[in-house]
């Protein structure tokens, strides 16, 4: 098997940090996706290579095998195992004195190995199966479209796989996709895919959970005497009563006009309206004047 050097892969160098793996992986990923390389073989080939080196590197454990063992990171604890046999024996790992009876296995110490990673036992006669790879990818959204149920066709390894995705899947949210991962080695089962979602907000709402939040500016006559405006909701424009003396900050609920509830069909959470009363400027001398007599007004008021 050809060594790939994961660090390489990345760019980055066998000292980086948890972050800059992170950071490292995300540019690479977003470069050589699929979706921006529809036809190039060889982009495909590199985005794959990304989420190897990420899937490993990003893991304490696995890095630590890999840095120790390379490209036969997987069976680290039996290659370990092993030089603790020859720790135990006083036997060099590049022995040529003749077979050696590992652990039970009779000949060659090198068939032993073999039968592990594949090869052809001579005492076995026999080859290992090994699962594959898992891999890490992720898909970015818009908020836009999570809002409502649609379907998405990947390309994985050169394969097309029609994804339904369902309304309200939250950012950072991961899913398994059984079976898209590396092949398997000998017959082997195919490892896992692991999609993250990123999405991205580009609205005016904020979003937590199945709710939205978001600031709408009154002008100050309607706080004062009340009225009806029309608000913009995620789905469109609806009308909302506005009760007379609204205070500035006040917050109403616009109930089921929230973001659907993931996997739970019909759900929907609220929108929340928090109002920014907006103060006049550039007043003419006539408002200012009406101003200061309201203001002169509400002044006697309090004195009785």
């Amino acid at each position: 098997m050809e060594f790939i050097d994961y660090y390489k892969v990345l760019g980055i160098g066998k000292n980086a940090t948890t972050e800059e793996i992170r950071k490292a992986y995300r540019k690479m990923a977003r470069k050589l996706h699929p979706d921006v390389n529809p036809d190039d073989s060889a982009a495909k080939l590199k985005f794959q290579q990304v989420n190897e080196a990420n899937e490993v590197l990003s893991d304490p454990e696995k890095r630590k095998k890999y840095d120790k063992y390379g490209n036969e990171w997987k069976n680290a604890d039996h290659l370990a195992q092993a030089d603790q046999q020859r720790h135990y024996r006083g036997t060099p790992r590049n022995s040529d004195g003749g077979g050696e009876d590992f652990g039970g296995f009779g000949g060659d110490f090198s068939d032993f190995f073999s039968s592990m990673f594949g090869g052809q036992s001579k005492a076995a006669g026999s080859r290992s199966r090994l699962r594959g790879q898992d891999y890490n990818s992720e898909l970015q959204l818009d908020l836009k479209e999570v809002f409502t149920s649609h379907q998405r066709t990947l390309t994985v390894n050169g394969k097309n796989i029609r994804l339904t995705i369902p309304a309200g899947i939250e950012n950072g949210q991961t899913i398994k996709i059984a079976g898209h991962g590396g092949a398997g080695v000998n017959g082997g089962t195919a490892g896992d895919l692991y999609l993250r979602f990123v999405i991205l907000n580009n609205t005016e709402f904020k979003r937590e959970g199945s709710n939205l939040n978001k600031e709408e500016e009154l002008d100050i006559f309607t706080a004062v005497l009340g009225g009806e405006i029309t608000v913009a909701t995620f789905e469109g424009k609806v009308k909302l009563k506005v009760a007379a003396g609204t205070q500035n900050g006040t917050r109403v609920k616009l109930k089921g006009k929230g973001f659907p509830v993931y996997k739970k069909e019909g759900q929907v959470g609220d929108l929340f309206i928090t109002w920014k009363i907006k103060v006049p400027s550039n007043l003419t001398e006539k408002e200012k004047e009406l101003f200061t007599q309201l203001s002169e007004l509400d002044r006697n008021k309090k004195l009785g």
